[in-house]
């Protein structure tokens, strides 16, 4: 019992803290995770970490965000499912409440430009190093290597997230049925084939409503239920309904959202948040209400999902055949995160000055084992430190 209580409360000290300082997306969100359980201190071992985010990629719903509550069910059962994935909600959700209040007020949102421009490319350094480090454990084989590089590549051309995941996990699977000569298992492909249309097709269908605190937890739910992807996915699902069908946004409200669930730190998905808040009505109490009835509605399926698949993980990876499909996703999530990276470094990288804050983030993590947060801190610090110095 006092070990368990132990756990739930470095749980929450350590979640509360990622949710405060992990900048940068569901990448970076990964990455610093990586660094903390598996580098720092060995609560995972890599492969452990793998499977929870080859897991975490084919449920609907944020990444980050499942990757914690699945640590935190890892850790300390279901009382750690729900502490790791509140703390790492709640900071984000108070600041964008915070910077929610500030926008109605004035308009506008607030200047984060010289922050970022710091804490940009030591992101980056911690995403490239999670990422190599992770393949290490993930390409066991020449023929993974092969597979990471056509899965990097066929999303890199522009195929959807998921089709990549679950083709290659199959792909997988079926070659290593093939190996076995095991026709009478390979009938089971149709059926997990047809998973990501399902999926798909659920997401199609919305009805116009007025707007009512109910209506808005309801299509917060139904996001966070049936979402599949990135932020541009969200953005997509938000603007559909949102702005065109309901007319409850303007398309500037919309992106304004967007831009705060990017630069604040934590969870996407805490735009929701925001569109609450903004909803809300004229009282700042409603407003905030709002603001809290979206976020749980967006973020409750991630622990739904999470408390009924996490259980059935090992079981899968004991399977030689669920294990095969396991270690397909695992180098597609990664091929995934790759492609990312590449993307996220062209925005980040931008003169000689960032290209040197991100070398050296990346030499102070992998030779001395820096804690990422206080790297992240340092190029926030120094980022402001420029500013003011033009």
């Amino acid at each position: 019992m006092q070990l368990r209580h132990t756990r739930l409360l470095e749980l929450a000290r350590l979640f509360l803290k990622l949710g405060i300082t992990a900048f940068g997306g569901p990448a970076a969100h990964i990455g610093l995770m990586e660094h903390e359980f598996v580098t720092r201190r060995q609560w995972l071992t890599h492969t452990e970490f793998l499977d929870l985010l080859g897991a975490a990629n084919l449920i609907p719903g944020p990444n980050s965000t499942e990757m914690a509550i699945y640590i935190g069910q890892r850790r300390a059962g279901w009382k750690g499912l729900l502490v790791a994935g509140i703390c790492f909600i709640l900071p984000a959700m108070v600041i964008v409440t915070a910077i929610a209040w500030a926008y109605v007020r004035a308009g506008r949102l607030p200047q984060t430009q010289a922050l970022f421009y710091g804490v940009k490319p030591v992101i980056m350094a911690i995403i490239a190093l999670a990422v190599w480090r992770l393949a290490r454990a993930a390409v066991k084989t020449k023929f993974l290597a092969v597979v990471a590089v056509l899965a990097a590549a066929l999303n890199f051309a522009g195929v959807n997230e998921l089709i990549v995941l679950f083709g290659t996990g199959l792909f997988v699977m079926s070659t290593r049925l093939v190996e076995r000569k095991s026709a009478k298992q390979a009938c089971l492909f149709p059926l997990l084939g047809a998973s990501p249309g399902v999926v798909f097709g659920t997401a199609a269908t919305a009805v116009a409503v007025p707007f009512s605190v109910a209506a808005l937890f309801l299509f917060f739910l139904k996001v966070g239920a049936v979402l599949f992807g990135s932020g541009y996915v969200l953005l997509a699902f938000l603007r559909a309904d949102l702005v065109e069908r309901w007319h409850w946004l303007t398309e500037n409200q919309l992106l304004d959202a967007i831009a705060v669930g990017q630069f604040t730190p934590g969870p996407l998905f805490t735009t929701a948040t925001f569109i609450g808040y903004l909803l809300g009505g004229p009282e700042i109490g409603s407003r905030i209400f709002a603001g809290v009835i979206a976020t749980v509605g967006i973020f409750l399926p991630a622990f739904v999902f999470v408390a009924i698949s996490g259980p059935l993980l090992p079981r899968l990876r004991a399977s030689p055949w669920t294990g095969a499909a396991l270690d397909g996703v695992n180098v597609a999530s990664l091929a995934l995160m790759a492609v990312v990276t590449w993307g996220l470094g062209r925005a980040a990288l931008v003169d000689w000055l960032t290209v040197l804050l991100g070398l050296a983030a990346g030499f102070l993590l992998f030779r001395y084992r820096v804690n990422s947060i206080w790297l992240v801190l340092g190029g926030a610090v120094i980022g402001l430190a420029l500013w003011w110095a033009r």
